[in-house]
C-alpha cells in the first residue's frame, strides 16, 4: 500500500487528520527494527500500522501471513484488529486469542491472511496445530513487550519467533525502558525511538485527591464520593473479583449506572462492559486491575481507588486511564481509618463529597442487543438502517454501533427504548429473524 492510500484510510475511518510527531517519527525510519517507547495512550499502534500496512503487497497465494502482531492480552488484540483492518483495505486481518472459538478461528485460517494479530498463547497453540504457518513471515510487531513479560510470556514468544525463518522487519513497543532486551531477537542495531520522556507527564494533568472513609467498610463512603462527582466516565478499581462483585452489586442496588469488569467473565460479558462505558450507557465500571491497560476506552473523567493499588506499577497504570494525550484527569484514593499510604502514592489534596452536585454521573444511554452479527453478514450499516425504518429512530437518536461476530449493541436514548424494542418485536434484518433485547 503507499503512504497517500493508508493516511486516506486513517482519515477516513479514524477520523485522524494527521499523525502525531511520536507516529511520524516511526513511519520515517528506515531501519528495519525498531524499539519504541511511548506512554500508554499516545498512538502506539497507529505509528506501527503504517509502516507495516506501507509493506503488503498483494500476492496470489500466501503460505505464511506478512505480517504478525503479538499482544498480551485479548482484550489490546480486539483492539489493535480494529484498528489494522480498515487501515490495511483490501488485505484480510484476523485476530486469535483465548475465549474465541477455535473452530472459528481454525476457519478464518483456511485462507491465508495478510496480518494476523494475536496472544502468545493462542498463537503458539495454533502453530502447534498446524493451521497457521509463520516460516515465511517478514514482518513482527510485539506491542506492549513490557507487560508480556510481567505476564510471563517471553518463552512463548521465543518458540513463535524460533518458527519465523524469513523474519526480517521487527517491532517491540514499550510503554516503560526495559531492563533487559529479548533473547530470541537480534535487535543490537535497533533504531530506538523514545518519546517516553517528550510528552507532558500525564501526573502534571492530573489532580490527586486523599477521600476519607467513615469506616473500613468502605461502600457507602464510595456511595456517597460517586454521587458527588461531575458527570463522565468514572472507573472504581479494586483489588479482586470477589471485591468487584460486591461493589457492583452495592452500585446496582443504589440504582447508579455501573458495569462490571474482571477476569472471571467470559469474553463477550468484558467485551460489552467496555462497549456500555463507551456509549454511555453504564458510565461507571467497576474493574479489577485487568481494566488499568490494554483497552479501548474513551475520555475516562475519574479514576477512583477503591482499594489502594498493590504495587507501583498498578497505581501508574490504573491512574493512566484517565488524562489520556492532552486531557486532564482526576484520581480519588478512598482511604479507611486504619489504612496506611504508600510511599509511591503522592497526593496533591483532601477530597470531601458534597451532597448538593449540580452534576452527578448519569447514563441517559440504553443498549439494544441484537442477537445477529458479522458471521451472519450483519454490518453497522444493515443495524443503522434496520432501526431507523423499523425501529422508528431518528439518526441523530442512533448511538454508536457495536458489531461483534454473533451479535451487534447500539446506544439509543433511554426515554426512547421501550418503544423501539416494540416496534422491532418480530421485526427481520436481511431476511433473517433477529431478536432485539435491553442489555442490562
Amino acid at each position: 500500500m503507499t503512504l497517500k492510500e493508508i493516511l486516506q484510510q486513517i482519515g477516513e475511518r479514524h477520523g485522524v487528520e494527521q499523525l502525531n510527531p511520536m507516529q511520524r517519527a516511526v513511519s520515517a525510519a528506515k531501519s528495519e527494527r525498531i524499539i519504541l517507547l511511548s506512554p500508554t495512550g499516545s498512538g502506539k499502534t497507529l505509528a506501527f500500522a503504517v509502516p507495516l500496512a506501507s509493506r503488503l503487497k498483494h500476492e496470489q497465494k500466501l503460505t505464511s501471513p506478512q505480517a504478525i502482531i503479538i499482544a498480551p492480552s485479548r482484550e489490546l488484540v480486539i483492539q489493535i484488529a480494529d484498528v489494522i483492518r480498515p487501515i490495511a483495505k483490501g488485505f484480510k486481518t484476523v485476530a486469535l486469542y483465548g475465549g474465541h472459538p477455535m473452530p472459528e478461528e481454525v476457519n478464518s485460517l483456511q485462507i491465508v491472511p495478510d496480518i494476523v494479530v494475536a496472544t502468545p498463547g493462542r498463537l503458539l497453540d495454533h502453530i502447534l496445530r498446524d493451521t497457521i504457518d509463520v516460516s515465511r513471515t517478514q514482518q513482527l510487531v510485539l506491542d506492549e513487550y513490557d507487560k508480556a513479560l510481567e505476564l510471563g510470556f517471553h518463552d512463548q514468544m521465543r518458540r513463535i519467533v524460533k518458527r519465523m525463518h524469513k523474519l526480517r522487519f521487527v517491532t517491540l513497543t514499550s510503554a516503560t525502558p526495559l531492563a533487559e532486551m529479548p533473547d530470541f531477537i537480534d535487535l543490537s542495531q535497533a533504531k530506538v525511538i523514545d518519546y517516553s520522556g517528550k510528552t507532558e507527564a500525564p501526573r502534571s494533568r492530573t489532580l490527586v485527591e486523599i477521600v476519607r472513609a467513615d469506616s473500613k467498610d468502605k461502600l457507602e463512603s464510595l456511595g456517597r464520593l460517586l454521587r458527588s462527582l461531575p458527570n463522565g466516565r468514572t472507573i472504581v478499581f479494586v483489588n479482586h473479583r470477589e471485591s468487584a462483585e460486591r461493589v457492583y452489586d452495592y452500585l446496582k442496588k443504589q440504582e447508579m449506572p455501573a458495569g462490571l469488569y474482571h477476569g472471571g467473565l467470559d469474553q463477550l460479558q468484558r467485551e460489552l462492559a467496555i462497549d456500555m462505558l463507551n456509549n454511555g450507557t453504564t458510565p461507571i465500571l467497576v474493574s479489577t486491575d485487568l481494566g488499568s491497560r490494554g483497552l479501548d476506552i474513551e475520555a475516562v473523567r475519574s479514576v477512583v481507588h477503591y482499594h489502594l493499588p498493590p504495587t507501583p506499577e498498578s497505581w501508574t497504570h490504573r491512574n493512566g486511564r484517565t488524562a489520556r494525550v492532552d486531557a486532564e484527569g482526576h484520581v480519588y484514593v478512598l482511604i479507611s481509618e486504619n489504612e496506611k499510604l504508600p510511599d509511591y502514592l503522592d497526593a496533591d489534596s483532601e477530597y470531601v463529597p458534597d451532597d448538593n452536585n449540580p452534576d452527578p454521573i448519569v447514563s441517559d444511554r440504553a443498549t439494544l442487543y441484537l442477537n445477529l452479527g458479522k458471521k451472519e453478514k450483519i454490518s453497522k450499516g444493515d443495524v443503522l438502517g434496520f432501526l431507523g425504518k423499523q425501529g422508528g429512530l431518528d439518526g441523530k437518536d442512533i448511538g454508536k454501533i457495536v458489531v461483534k461476530d454473533h451479535c451487534a449493541i447500539v446506544a439509543v436514548p433511554r426515554s426512547l427504548a421501550a418503544s423501539a424494542l416494540a416496534a422491532l418485536s418480530g421485526a427481520k434484518i436481511k431476511g433473517q429473524r433477529v431478536k432485539v433485547t435491553l442489555y442490562q
